[in-house]
């Protein structure tokens, strides 16, 4: 239950600051802004903002139990809502230009219309751009009485959706459609930028405002890499065996399009497996935090079980 209660916790917190952080639909003009809200409020799993407090809280709590004479406090802790969902941002933008007709051309999200489809191929594409935009615009308005934070903020949000990393892993994506079988590399960075970028930039960015010491913070890095991976494996093995209505998005769209997916390269059995492996690998790194990291741990173990 005490699980139960600190997730439901954490999305109530982040539904609260979405609504809160973004520009009513009101605002002029007011058919793009209620696109962009349509698709940050149309739900889903909060997995990015909700990584992001939860390791924030592991800092904040490990910091204030230190006595008052230590010599080498960590930085201050910072309010890390506005990044939770700045964050959230930058991933719904690109699950709204994921769902564009020239890239996966999906008509389902999160069980509800894609943008596009309910608005209009241009509203998404640019309610896409200004979520992106918004993202930054949140970190400098939030994070500007600490310069250092608000640089370090804006560092790992922009290499984590930059060219090498979340672009660079939906390009590659787009590229292995096209051919009759990528590898086992080419697998690997696509899923370690498309989805394990933002994943780990969500722990590093908690882990910043919560003032993690370095070597705290390559534990979050570690423990995001290997929790990326096993997510987007779960996400394959799950395209391949699970219903549209279950997942909220269109199931076998991969099996269709002819993609390779850990399921067509590996089998189910071996990517099960494997999935396993990685997230045995995100606890180790995740129990080496102070306390434990109980919650993200518990968290970790319920992404790995998840049916959709």
């Amino acid at each position: 239950m005490e699980f139960t209660s600190q997730l439901q916790s954490y999305r109530t917190r982040t539904e609260q600051g979405i609504d809160l952080l973004l520009p009513p639909a009101t605002t002029r003009p007011t058919r793009l802004h209620a696109a962009m809200r349509y698709s940050l409020l149309a739900g889903g799993k909060r997995l990015r903002p909700i990584l992001t407090l939860a390791a924030a809280d592991i800092f904040n709590r490990a910091n204030s139990q230190l006595p008052l004479a230590q010599p080498a406090l960590p930085a201050p802790s910072a309010d890390p809502l506005p990044v939770a969902v700045a964050l959230e941002c930058i991933h719904t933008y690109s699950l709204v230009h994921d769902d564009l007709p020239c890239m996966d051309n999906d008509d389902l999200r999160r069980g509800q219309p894609t943008c596009h489809k309910q608005f209009d191929e241009a509203t998404a594409l640019l309610a896409g751009d200004a979520l992106l935009t918004l993202a930054f615009q949140l970190v400098a308005r939030h994070y500007a009485l600490t310069p250092s934070l608000a640089l370090a903020l804006t560092g790992i949000l922009s290499e984590a959706a930059g060219s090498e990393r979340l672009i660079g892993g939906q390009m590659e994506d787009l590229l292995a459609e096209r051919k009759s079988a990528a590898t086992a590399n080419e697998l690997d960075f696509i899923h370690h930028n498309k989805t394990g970028a933002m994943l780990t930039a969500a722990l590093l960015a908690g882990g910043r405002c919560g003032g993690a010491t370095d070597t705290q913070l390559s534990l979050l890095e570690d423990a995001g890499r290997h929790l990326g991976l096993a997510f987007q494996i779960v996400d394959d093995v799950l395209d391949a065996t699970a219903d549209s209505a279950t997942l909220g998005k269109t199931a076998g769209k991969d099996a269709k399009a002819g993609k390779t997916t850990y399921v067509t390269l590996h089998g189910l059995d071996a990517s099960g497996r494997y999935a396993r492996e990685q997230t045995d690998a995100a606890l180790a790194a995740l129990n080496r935090l102070p306390g434990g990291a109980p919650f993200l741990s518990r968290l970790t173990e319920n992404m790995a079980a998840r049916t959709s």
